[in-house]
């Protein structure tokens, strides 16, 4: 793992985030996710400089439709931000959560 997923994987491992757990490195397809929550069906992505190169980019479009066509929702982060703002990045995480409670519970 890289050390901004070292540092959010310490945030939200064992329940964490409002007693939903996550698993590291979780394979859907030929993806591997970051983070992945199956009761919720959320994926965390962290991402590095590359990401923003042009053909990466295009890579990671495909990818999160594919995720989202397996009814998987995908929140992507960029390393700075983790660095920066985990706290901001720990409340969307747990707003993203809040919001797909209420549309399971529907």
């Amino acid at each position: 793992m890289t050390k901004a997923e070292i540092l959010l994987w310490d945030k939200i491992k064992n329940g964490q985030v409002l007693g939903y757990k996550f698993r590291r490195q979780y394979s859907v397809g030929v993806f591997i996710l970051d983070f992945y929550c199956s009761k919720l069906k959320l994926a965390i992505e962290v991402d590095g400089g590359q990401h923003a190169e042009e053909k990466t980019e295009e890579y990671d479009q495909c990818r999160t439709s594919y995720l989202n066509n397996h009814n998987i929702t995908v929140l992507r982060y960029w390393n700075h931000e983790i660095f920066d703002n985990m706290e901001g990045i720990y409340s969307d995480i747990k707003n993203n959560i809040e919001n797909l409670i209420k549309i399971i519970d529907k």
